[in-house]
Parts: structure tokens; sequence; C-alpha cells
């Protein structure tokens, strides 16, 4: 009796640490959609922003490009260093 009740312990503890590695992972992949679902809703209004600015004003087009790419750039910068902050957090 012995035996059992100490492998039914056993059993208890690793499903327990199984069960917060599995709320980490999780955890971790959903930050890193949301992560990715904001960088590309950013992208996405930037875009459209530029494309309605151009279309306004032709004679502008090449400042509004060269504006809109450094500004994608520093969002998809962000997103990248906050998909990875999560995916180390699910590795820690």
């Amino acid at each position: 009796m012995g035996v059992e009740s100490a492998y039914a312990a056993e059993t208890a503890a690793a499903g327990a640490v199984m069960d917060a590695k599995g709320l980490k992972v999780l955890g971790g992949g959903l930050g890193a959609g949301l992560v990715v679902i904001g960088g590309g809703l950013g992208i996405g209004r930037i875009g459209a922003a530029a494309v309605e600015s151009m279309a306004r004003q032709p004679e502008v087009a090449g400042t509004i490009n060269t504006a809109m790419l450094i500004t994608a750039a520093m969002i998809e910068g962000a997103t990248l260093f906050g998909v990875l902050g999560c995916f180390l957090a699910c590795l820690n």
C-alpha cells in the first residue's frame, strides 16, 4: 500500500509541474499572437493613411512613402521584441 500511495503522490506532483509549464507556454503563445495582431493592425493603418495622403497630395508622395516605411519599420521592430519576449517567457 505504501508504494501505491507514493506513486500516486509522485504522479500528482508531475502533473502539477506539467500543468504549470503548459499554462506558461499557452500564455506565451497568446501573448505573441496578440503582439503580432497589434503590429499588423498598426502597419495596416499606416499604409491606409499613407495611400490616402498620397492620393490627396501626389506631389509629396516620396516624402510620405519614406515616412511610412520608417514608421512601419519601427512598429515591426517593436513587434519583434514583443514576440521574442513572449517566447523567452515560455522557455524560462
